[in-house]
């Protein structure tokens, strides 16, 4: 049996124990195999590891479970990152609370230079699916790795056409390998394993609960440079996700709807709460990201072909020096104000040089 795998795997089962507390015991024990050899005194000291940690610790004898999980994974052929491994994803690693293992099946690339997660409700409208699939046909162009959550609705539209486009694909589940949920979406999964694949950070061994889901959207939110709703209720879980990714300081896209439509409402108010940017087409995607396509020159080399007047030069070299300003800023260090300044500014944005962003925000494009 490989011991460091063990000791991993043994410190993501801990009861008591989450992830955050799990890497407090490594930091301060000096490595999981150490964790498991400290004495009562040293583990009390670890930041939020109270008496009954420290005894859920010292008493910890789920070994079998432990060794049948890694028949499991050897059987399998079945990837597992751990959270201090040189291959664990980039995105996640800077994030509190993102899982201490994690577990893979197919042939992807975690740390892709490109992803967006693109979520909604599962009571998908026929709009809905047409607008999934035109923004990802549309992204293809930008060699995009597209996340998803293999959830009925706008989630198995998604990676339906990544699959059909030739995207790299990933499915964050909610649950261990060793099954598929919904056995709906078997197939599509299945085909996905030859260019993206299966994550999660649950075992065989875990428990199949309702709760897993809403916990894995912060794996699908923290895996993302940017997460894309298309059609949400309010209260519906891809917000959720979204406010994850707010929270991680990642973009967040919504798709407007028609106003008193059920599954438009989330989106609605998220862009009326500035929390989200307004897009409808994969260009303001691209172009908000500062995103390349593949062989051709870039948004910033094309501004130079631009022919701006002097207020909209002094306005660019700004945004070019200050990367983001406030409209307020801008207003205060050029003495640009009123119309003068909405209109230099309108002209910029319909000449592709800058893009207006929530809360009145600029930024070069």
């Amino acid at each position: 049996m490989n011991s460091s795998l063990q000791f991993q795997v043994a410190l993501s089962v801990i009861p008591n124990i989450g992830d955050v507390l799990a890497k407090n015991l490594v930091s301060y024990c000096g490595g999981p195999e150490k964790v498991f050899k400290s004495k009562k005194k040293d583990l009390i000291r670890v930041p939020g590891i109270d008496e009954v940690r420290a005894k859920s610790v010292l008493e910890f004898d789920r070994w079998k479970e432990v060794e049948e999980e890694i028949s499991f994974i050897t059987k399998n052929k079945i990837h597992s990152y751990f959270y201090l491994d040189d291959n664990y994803p980039a995105r996640l690693k800077g994030l509190t609370d993102a899982p201490v293992m994690l577990y893979a099946r197919g042939a992807m690339e975690l740390n892709a230079a490109r992803t967006i997660s693109i979520v909604g409700t599962r009571h998908a409208t026929d709009y809905g699916k047409q607008i999934t699939e035109t923004l990802i046909e549309g992204l293809k162009q930008f060699d995009v790795t597209i996340i998803s959550g293999l959830a009925y609705g706008i989630d198995i539209a998604a990676h339906r056409a990544a699959l059909k486009h030739d995207l790299q694909n990933i499915a964050v589940l909610g649950h261990g390998l060793n099954r598929l949920y919904p056995g709906q979406h078997r197939s599509t999964a299945i085909k996905m394993l030859e260019h993206g694949g299966l994550v999660t950070e649950f075992k065989s061994i875990d428990a199949f609960e309702p709760q897993n889901f809403p916990k894995r959207n912060r794996i699908v939110a923290g895996l993302s440079d940017a997460v894309i709703v298309i059609e949400s209720a309010v209260n519906g879980g891809a917000l959720i996700t979204a406010e994850i990714a707010n929270n991680y300081n990642r973009d967040v896209f919504c798709i407007p709807g028609r106003v008193g439509d059920k599954f438009s409402e989330g989106c609605n108010r998220f862009i009326k709460s500035n929390k989200a940017n307004l897009i409808n087409s994969p260009e303001d995607v691209a172009a908000i990201m500062r995103w390349e396509q593949k062989g051709k020159e870039s948004f910033k080399q094309k501004e130079l072909f631009v022919e701006l007047d002097e207020t909209e030069k002094k306005i660019a070299d700004l945004l070019r020096a200050e990367n983001e300003a406030h409209i307020d800023s801008i207003s205060s260090a050029l003495g640009l104000y009123g119309s003068q300044l909405a209109v230099s500014l309108l002209n910029l944005e319909f000449k592709g040089v800058v893009i207006s962003l929530p809360g009145k925000m600029y930024r070069m494009a």
